[in-house]
This record gives C-alpha cells, structure tokens and sequence, in this order.
C-alpha cells in the first residue's frame, strides 16, 4: 500500500459522475483492521476494497474517526456480500462528518480478513453531522471501548464511547459509558449481551424513561429475533402497570458487526420503569423501612451478592436497595415480608397484577415464567406487585422441552415449564385451587379479548416486526449463521428466517383457541368494533374467521340476511 500523502484525482465511472480525490496517507493497523492516517480530516465519498479471495456473504466494515484509538468512530459503509478476488470492490458512501483516520475490518469469527488494497476517496474538511450511516432501516449503536477490550464478564466495566445514529442517519446521541456483560445463559452465547451505562441520563430513541443505564438483549437462541416484542406487547395488551421499553437495533462494538440487538430498559426503581420510592441506608424505621423494596425470584440468586432464601425455600435476589446500599435491617425486614406473603397471599399479593403477569406468560407459553420473576413492595403498602414482565427466548414454541406448547393439557408452568422454589405451589394455590382468583383470572382475559386482543391482531403485529427486521436479520445472521443449527433450547431447524417466523404465527393461531377453551372464554362474541347503522347502535362480531352484524339482538351476515350461529 502506497504511504505518500500526495492527493489524485480519478473517476470511478460505476459509481459517480464527478470527479473524488484517492487519499493516501499512513498505513495503520490493529487488531483484526487495517487503515490510513489521512493527515486531516476528509469527507468520505467512496471506499475500495481488493480481497485476496473470492467470498460469499461477507460483513466487511469501514469506519472513520477522529481519535487514533478510533474510540470516536463512526459506520462508513459494510459490504455485505460478494467480494471478488484480486480486483477491487467499491461502494458509495453517504456520510457528511470528515474523518483523519479511516479503516476496515471483516466482521466474523474467523480472524482476519485479508485484503490487498483498501482505498478511500473524498474531499478535505471537516464536514458535519447533518447525515451519519445507519446500516440498515433499525438505529445503528456503535461501541468503542478503551484499548479496543471486549467485554468479558458481568462484574467489571469497561470504559466506552457509544454513539446512536438513528431518523435516518440525521439524529446522533453520544457520550462517554461504561460497558459490560449482563445475563446468565445469554451470557455463554458467541452473540453477547451488554449493559451500558452512559456518563449521563438520556431518552434512548424515545424512550420514556430519562436514565443511564440500558440493556442490549442478543436474542441468540431466539432466530425470530422479536420475541421479547411480541411478550412485550401481549404486557401492554393486559395491562400490566409497567411494561419495558424495547427497541430492535444494530450493534457495533469495536468495529465488529454484532448483530441485531433489542435495546431495552434496564429493569430498576426509576420513574417510568418500576416507579417506586427508592430507599436510602437512613430508612431504617417506622414507614420508610416498609419501602419500597425492587426483588426477583430468581433461581441464579445464589450467585447473587445480595439475596436471601425465604422460609418455604425459594431464592430471591434483592434488587434496589443495591447490594452497595442495602442495610440488614431492610435485608430482614423484606425477606420477612416477602416469606408472610409466600404463606398468606390473599392478604399480601396484589392479585391484579399477578394474573395479569400469568396470562402474558402462558399466552406467549414461556417456560421460564416461574424461573425469574420480578416483585416490587411500595412504601406504606403490604402488597407485593409482580411485574414486569422478562426474558420471553424460550417462548413462542421455541423450548424443545416443551415443544409443541399447544398440544399440552394443562397450564405450560404445570407442563414441563421452569419453575423455582415455592413458586409452582404458589401458583397452583392461585390460578388452579382459588376459585375466586379463577373467576378474577378468567374476567380479565375476557376484557382483553373483547378490547382488542385477537388473533388477527397478534398476526398483524407478527407481519410488521417481520417486515421491519429484514435488512438486519439478514445481516445478523450472515454474521452468525445459525439457521440450520440447532442452538439453546431450540426445537428444531427450520432452515430460514421466513419458516422461523411461520412457526411463531402458527403458534399464535393455536395458542388464541387454547386459552379460550381454557379460560372459557366464546369467540363468538367477540367484539371487533362498533358501528351506527340506521341511527341504532349495532356491532360486528367475528365467529368462525366471518363477520356478521348484531342488530337489536338479531344477527345478519355482511349482506343483510338473517342468521344463526
């Protein structure tokens, strides 16, 4: 690679019109990347590359930046498939910031990818932040950590810089951030999952929570790559008080495509996440002992810092206080509480919430529901509240111990699902033994049936997350390519992104039928909306995939003529 820093001016007939400068300055490298050192900041236009070897479905990444350790870099352009061998590749680049320092790296487990020849042309500036690169319709995180050190474990923070670039390439939030693994299981996959914690707060891509630290989820085992979403909505559609912010995402860390991630809440006290009253070492007594307490029953709680067994044997770990603020006298008092509720729910378990937390479990048929379950206790109140509601992978037919979810008989905590503790008997005594709480349990599915949640609705919703993860779950799994792998808990191999997302739907379409049956709830009446005919107020009804009319209790098909069903 020449190192002059003299500037030529050329035309690259396939790509361009008028004419752009070849750059040429100081050769760099690192690990897994090569560049140049431009001497000044450039305003990109095209990059070129020249592998050694033909390849096929290929991530290659370009960046520039303006720091040497590229802590401050930013997406060029990645090629995404086909190079060809010993001839130079190139592509236009659509970004209006100017970069000292560009570079390109292969993304993939593999080590690196080796190019002859990298070449960058534009012009000299500085330039502006008026229209950055996304690599796909989703927003674009980029990680850069000091040292260019990957995250390795749970417990120490990396120091980052992340930059978010999302309207389109016209919105950028940056700052400085500390990073690192987050999860348990999820945490052993080759995709990681990250925490980030940014210097300070922000509204992520318009999320309603004003905060620093965030969730990457890596959705790994989950090759739909929206399940969470789909749990996430059936929360809203029950209404559970609170249900996490969710965001699906492209992830760069140190140059390397990561994949699609869903960028989410981190699950703590804060206003509009679990809105509590956040303790201090000072409440110790009187009211301000009594909360408000953040807890998950969780059956990884032993590794947990700060955690007790209750007294019928179920783990659970504390969340806020934190294990840096908690005082023993909290740590007794919520492990007596939560132990008196686990003996005597009728009295201390808010019921509303805890169905509703039930139903998004087994309508979604997550087999994990009882293996992590979130809790919060406010101040002045003996309830505990469950929710929100966590961790859907394994969900949606995707547990090949439970798989095919609809074919079982019986609730799918009480089929093979995963439960910790005391928290199967709990439930049992709730939702199988407690006919007053069946009665609750059975209302308020009916109220969410009748206010919207339909088959066709769920379907709907299925179509456009589909649609919108096209671009990036081809590239997520070019660059981990998993689809004809079995991987987790997966119950077979379906071959394609397309056949993976069919199997949710099908899921979804026996799953309606299922709990209806189970909670006794008739399709047939089920309202799709109202209308004004003749000035007397009718309804539509959906029985059998057919519209009809109910009109002053008669019912007509769409072209007018009287019926029965």
């Amino acid at each position: 690679m020449k190192r002059t820093i003299s500037i030529i001016v050329t035309i690259l007939i396939a790509l361009t019109a008028y004419a752009d400068a070849l750059l040429q300055g100081t050769a760099m490298s690192g690990n897994g990347w090569r560049g140049l050192d431009l001497g000044k900041p450039y305003i990109i236009t095209i990059v070129g590359w020249m592998p050694q070897s033909s390849t096929t479905a290929e991530l290659g990444l370009f960046e520039g930046a303006n720091r040497p350790d590229f802590m401050d870099a930013l997406p060029l352009y990645m090629h995404e498939g086909t190079s060809t061998a010993n001839q130079m590749n190139y592509a236009r680049v659509n970004c209006s910031r100017g970069f000292r320092y560009v570079r390109y790296r292969k993304s993939d487990n593999k080590g690196d990818y080796k190019i002859s020849e990298l070449q960058f042309y534009g012009d000299a500036g500085k330039g502006d932040d008026s229209h950055l690169v996304q690599l796909t319709n989703l927003p674009t995180v980029t990680i850069h950590t000091k040292n260019n050190e990957d995250p390795y474990d749970k417990e120490h923070e990396i120091e980052c810089y992340i930059s978010i670039i999302s309207n389109n390439g016209k919105t950028l939030l940056a700052d400085t951030a500390l990073i690192r693994l987050r999860g348990n299981a999820s945490m052993g996959f080759p995709k990681k999952p990250y925490r980030i914690k940014f210097a300070h707060k922000h509204q992520v891509l318009g999320s309603p929570a004003n905060a620093k630290k965030w969730t990457l989820i890596n959705n790994y085992g989950d090759k739909t790559l929206m399940r969470n979403q789909l749990a996430f909505e059936l929360s809203r559609r029950f209404g559970m008080p609170y249900t996490p912010f969710c965001t699906y995402v492209d992830v760069i860390v140190n140059g390397d495509y990561k994949g699609c991630y869903q960028l989410c809440d981190q699950i703590e006290v804060r206003k509009n996440r679990v809105d509590i009253t956040e303790m201090t070492p000072r409440d110790n007594s009187g009211a301000a002992l009594t909360g408000g307490y953040f807890i998950e029953v969780d059956a990884y709680a032993g590794q947990e810092k700060s955690m007790f067994w209750s007294d019928k044997g179920t783990p659970v770990t504390i969340k806020s206080p934190d294990e840096d603020s908690i005082t023993t006298t909290q740590k007794n008092y919520i492990k007596a509480r939560y132990s008196e509720m686990e003996s005597n729910w009728k009295t201390y378990l808010d019921l509303n919430t805890f169905l509703r937390h039930f139903l998004v479990g087994e309508m979604s048929g997550n087999t994990d529901t009882y293996w992590s379950v979130f809790f919060y206790k406010q101040r002045a109140n003996d309830l505990f509240y469950a929710g929100p509601v966590w961790d859907f992978d394994l969900a949606f037919d995707n547990d090949d111990r439970t798989y095919p979810v609809n074919n079982k008989n019986d609730y799918i905590y009480r089929s093979g699902g995963s439960t910790t503790g005391y928290m199967r008997t709990l439930v049992d005594k709730i939702v199988v033994q407690d006919a007053e709480a069946k009665k609750q349990l059975a209302a308020i599915y009916e109220g969410a049936r009748r206010n919207g949640l339909t088959e066709d609705y769920m379907l709907n919703y299925i179509d456009q997350q589909e649609a919108m993860l096209q671009h990036s779950q081809r590239l997520n799994f070019t660059r981990w390519p998993i689809l004809n792998q079995r991987v987790h808990q997966n119950p077979k191999t379906w071959g394609s992104y397309a056949k993976e997302v069919e199997n949710v739907r099908n899921y979804i379409r026996n799953r309606f039928a299922w709990m209806d049956n189970k909670l006794g709830f008739d399709p047939k009446t089920l309202e799709v909306e109202r209308i004004q005919e003749s000035g007397v107020r009718s309804r539509k009804i959906l029985y059998n995939g057919q519209i009809y009319i109910l009109l002053n209790d008669k019912i007509y098909t769409i072209t007018g003529q009287e019926t029965r069903l």
